[in-house]
C-alpha cells in the first residue's frame, strides 16, 4: 500500500457522465481518492453522501474528491442520479488501480472468502505525493476527518 511521502500511483480511468479522469492532470490541486466496495450498498451510499455533503468545503480547501470502485460507469451514473451525489466516481472494472493501491484484498463474510475492495482513502497533495492514508475505513465521521487533513496541507 502506498505510504505517506511516496508518489501516488498515477491513473486514468473512465468516469461518471462519460470521459476520463487522470490523477496527475489534477495537479496542483490536492486529491482525495477513496476506494469503496460497491455502488448503492448501505455503507458505500452513506460514504458517498458524506463526501457529497462536504463537497463545497473540499473544493474551498483546494481538493478534488474521487470515489473508485469496480462498478461500471453506467452503474455510477445511476448511483449518482438516485442519491444526488456530487463527487466524481471512476470505474476500475479490471481492478488495475485497486491493485496498485493495494486495496484489492481477500475478505471474509459468513465464513466465505472472496476478493473485494477494502474501504480505504488516500489524500494526495498538490505535488502528487501521498499525504494521508486511511485503511479499513469506518464511514461515520470519515469524510470530516479527511477534510480536516486537507485543510492541514
Amino acid at each position: 500500500m502506498p505510504q505517506n511521502g511516496e508518489m501516488a500511483p498515477d491513473f486514468t480511468l473512465p468516469r461518471d457522465g462519460g470521459g476520463e479522469i487522470t490523477l496527475s492532470a489534477l495537479r496542483p490541486k490536492a486529491v482525495v481518492v477513496y476506494f469503496y466496495p460497491k455502488d448503492d450498498t448501505s455503507g458505500c451510499t452513506k460514504e458517498a453522501i458524506a463526501f457529497t455533503d462536504l463537497a463545497a468545503e473540499f473544493e474551498a480547501a483546494g481538493a478534488t474528491v474521487i470515489g473508485i470502485s469496480k462498478d461500471s460507469v453506467a452503474k455510477h451514473d445511476k448511483f449518482i442520479a438516485k442519491h444526488g451525489l456530487g463527487v466524481i466516481l471512476a470505474s476500475d472494472e479490471d481492478s488495475d488501480v485497486c491493485e496498485r493501491y493495494d486495496v484489492w484484498k481477500e475478505k471474509s463474510m459468513y465464513g466465505k472468502k472472496y476478493m473485494g475492495i477494502e474501504r480505504s482513502t488516500f489524500l494526495i497533495d498538490g505535488t502528487g505525493k501521498i499525504a494521508g492514508v486511511w485503511e479499513k475505513v469506518k464511514v461515520p465521521g470519515h469524510a470530516e476527518e479527511v477534510l480536516e487533513a486537507v485543510r492541514g496541507l
